[in-house]
């Protein structure tokens, strides 16, 4: 694989993340690109860019579960809501940035997703989240224990700071070279941009990034 690898922001409470990672293996293979999993903590990325996240908004909430199930239901994947949400994701988080081999990696990425939204027990305590470093076929005792240490702390502070530095807002967020994709309805578009069939010009996101603005809101 020649290409730049296509890497992957995500954090554990999106369940539009998951979604997203049921079908990004596949993409990835098919445009002979490696896949890399980025952890990192959506609530920092908010936070940094004055945003909110949309189960923080009632009525957003209800109607996130009712377009996520659709979308489980069109993709064909499990899907179950975790115990609570939000849900406190560092310690998944941190695992998994406790992993450098991405193959090992992907594999727990797919097996804490199923915790979290594939029907599982969810991720909040380190019990659930050693069961899925199991099922992935890792040493749960290790990577929990490595997610006690500053240094993999610090890997997923760097991994949002990263993120932010390339344009993300929040998850799911794909970075293929130095273009940007957010969301799982993206997906498609990501595709076209990987084929090299992008219809966006240049001329015309400069366009859109000088507009300028004749009101505000209060």
């Amino acid at each position: 694989m020649s290409h730049a690898p296509l890497r992957f922001f995500l954090d554990y409470i999106s369940p539009y993340a998951y979604l997203a990672w049921t079908r990004l293996p596949a993409l990835a293979a098919r445009h002979g690109r490696t896949l890399e999993p980025v952890p990192v903590l959506l609530a920092g990325l908010l936070n940094a860019t004055g945003n909110i996240g949309p189960a923080e908004v009632a009525p957003k909430r209800v109607y996130l579960f009712k377009q996520t199930f659709r979308i489980a239901h069109d993709f064909g994947v499990p899907f179950g809501p975790p115990p609570a949400h939000p849900f406190n994701p560092l310690l998944a988080l941190r695992v998994t940035a406790a992993v450098d081999d991405l193959e090992a990696r992907n594999r727990l990425v797919s097996a804490l997703y199923a915790s979290a939204w594939g029907g599982g027990p969810g991720l909040e305590t380190p019990e659930t989240v050693g069961a899925a470093i199991q099922a992935a076929g890792l040493d749960a005792q290790a990577l929990l224990a490595a997610a006690q240490t500053q240094e993999v702390k610090d890997r997923v502070r760097h991994n949002t700071e990263a993120a932010l530095a390339a344009g993300a807002f929040g998850v799911p967020s794909y970075l293929a070279g130095e273009e940007l994709f957010f969301g799982v309805d993206s997906l498609g578009h990501l595709e076209q941009f990987l084929r090299g069939e992008d219809p966006l010009t240049p001329e015309a996101v400069e366009r859109w990034r000088t507009l300028p603005a004749s009101a505000s809101r209060r």
